[in-house]
């Protein structure tokens, strides 16, 4: 009997469920709809406001995939000539210009720091000033002690630039001191020329090397001296004085020769 009991009794809450109007039983549905609607906003809400990053680091990322803006102009712009010559100390060139508006240090970097060497190593540049770096190679007799021009060349260089303010001294300390704002301009690749057979490459390569070699002439000069002369053991004779006293000699030659 109390399994009939329970059995009418479901009976009656089923059909009492049926006897519902269609409206009653549409809001029944909505406002369940709703209460479970509400709890997914609400949920989501919550997940974006645990996974909230700081809106810095979403631009600092965003700076980090733009590219890097250049400081420097090269000339060659990704590559390094030098003359193919086994056996010797070769030479290539290199015109590094600052295009931008600050005072730019710059400074050379080689996989094989012991058979390379650059002149200068690094430097600062002005806006707007240039410069031609020389780059200097050793080159190994090859294997089968055959010409090949177009060997490989396993050797690269490096050229970072930093802003830096102006009137600052050049040390290669700048570069450790602040990593975080140097910038890698390009790496070059090298590439040997026939020094038997002339190219354009091979003609501009020996015009960059000679207007480098003036260059360095003209710094190896000491500066003309502009202030008052020195004569013997610190006497100072001012160009004023001089020219004075040349002329009341003239004129006492000239009134003796009137007499």
């Amino acid at each position: 009997m109390a399994i009939a009991d329970e059995n009418s009794h479901s009976e009656g809450n089923v059909w009492s469920l049926c006897r519902m109007p269609f409206w009653q039983a549409g809001n029944a549905s909505s406002s369940s709809a709703s209460q479970n609607l509400h709890h997914q906003n609400h949920n989501q809400q919550h997940l974006d406001g645990s996974n909230h990053q700081p809106s810095s680091t979403v631009s600092s990322v965003a700076r980090s995939l733009l590219p890097t803006r250049r400081r420097l102009r090269l000339d060659p712009p990704s590559k390094l000539y030098f003359p193919y010559e086994p056996g010797k100390q070769v030479r290539s060139a290199i015109r590094i210009k600052n295009t931008s508006k600050s005072h730019v240090a710059f400074k050379f970097q080689t996989t094989a720091p012991k058979s390379c060497f650059m002149r200068p190593p690094g430097g600062i540049l002005d806006p707007g000033e240039s410069l031609i770096a020389t780059v200097f190679k050793f080159v190994e007799q090859p294997e089968n002690n055959e010409k090949q021009v177009d060997q490989k060349s396993k050797v690269k260089f490096k050229i970072v630039s930093l802003k830096v303010k102006g009137g600052m001294d050049y040390v290669p300390e700048l570069f450790d001191e602040q990593k975080d704002q140097v910038a890698v301009e390009q790496i070059l690749r090298v590439e040997f020329l026939d020094v038997e057979r002339p190219s354009p490459a091979l003609e501009k390569l020996k015009r960059q090397l000679a207007e480098a070699e003036a260059a360095l002439e003209a710094r190896k000069k000491p500066p003309e001296d502009t202030g008052p002369k020195i004569v013997g053991e610190g006497l100072v004779i001012d160009e004023w004085k001089e020219r004075r006293e040349r002329y009341l000699a003239r004129q006492q030659v000239e009134g003796s020769d009137s007499v």
